[in-house]
């Protein structure tokens, strides 16, 4: 299970907001790259970033910030206000490893196949973020009338590898992850989730990872930490140790 440490940017800033609400903004750093080292440096393999610019505001993203982020080391899963396939191959051309598509294909579910067909499965990651049991969209402020698990399986028919799922109510507010409701969208889509929203602890981690061992169908590939290494909360090595499950001893 891979762990993604994750840098949101919002006017240049790292920030976080809580349950997506960009009136209740912490910001932690003015400076994106030198978190992506401090991430790196702790053992980083990917990097989640997301563009609340984007979210929000329909505003384009510094495409030379994602490249300085590249270049750094970790890849990068990338989303956050991406428009049609070109801006998916403009972020993709840019350095990102992965785009994480949302509203979008929400709303028009045929340009989900148009990635897939563009760019390949291993490039794509759907967001399936949810409150009260519906997909939100539009920067989480909507509903879309869909269940996470009847969206998964509609994207899963059309060959979607990856799904990011997130608790709204449990997003930046240390109440520990969903992992009953994240193991049971692997299970009944066959996705390889990855989950994000509410990580609070190394015990989250690790009942995130228990979890997915016992699935028979799907994976809980990954786990998205925000705050909680930004407040100290979790330190992002002892995390991606976890993650990894016991290991081997040799003799």
């Amino acid at each position: 299970m891979i762990v993604y440490p994750a840098i949101d940017i919002h006017g240049g800033k790292v920030v976080r907001l809580r349950q997506g609400d960009p009136n209740r903004r912490i910001t932690y750093s003015d400076d994106p790259i030198e978190v992506a080292h401090r991430w790196k440096d702790a053992g980083a393999e990917w990097i989640h970033v997301v563009n609340l610019d984007g979210s929000f505001d329909d505003a384009d993203f510094n495409l030379d910030t994602l490249r300085e982020l590249a270049r750094i080391g970790p890849k990068i899963q990338f989303g956050g206000g991406l428009r049609d396939v070109d801006e998916i191959r403009e972020v993709l051309d840019a350095g990102a490893s992965r785009v994480v598509l949302g509203t979008l294909v929400v709303r028009l579910p045929y340009i989900a196949e148009d990635a897939l067909n563009a760019v390949g499965p291993e490039a794509i990651v759907v967001a399936l973020d949810a409150k009260q049991g519906q997909v939100m969209i539009h920067g989480w402020q909507q509903q879309s009338g869909w269940s996470p698990v009847e969206l998964g399986q509609r994207f899963a028919n059309m060959g979607v590898r990856y799904a990011l799922y997130t608790d709204v109510t449990r997003d930046g507010e240390l109440r520990g992850v969903n992992v009953e409701t994240t193991a049971q969208l692997a299970r009944e889509t066959g996705l390889d989730v990855i989950a994000s929203g509410g990580v609070a602890t190394l015990q989250d981690v690790e009942a995130l990872r228990v979890a997915g061992e016992s699935l028979e169908k799907g994976s809980i590939a990954g786990v998205v930490i925000g705050r909680a290494l930004y407040s100290g909360a979790v330190d992002l090595t002892e995390a991606i140790q976890v993650a990894a499950g016991p290991q081997p001893v040799e003799e």
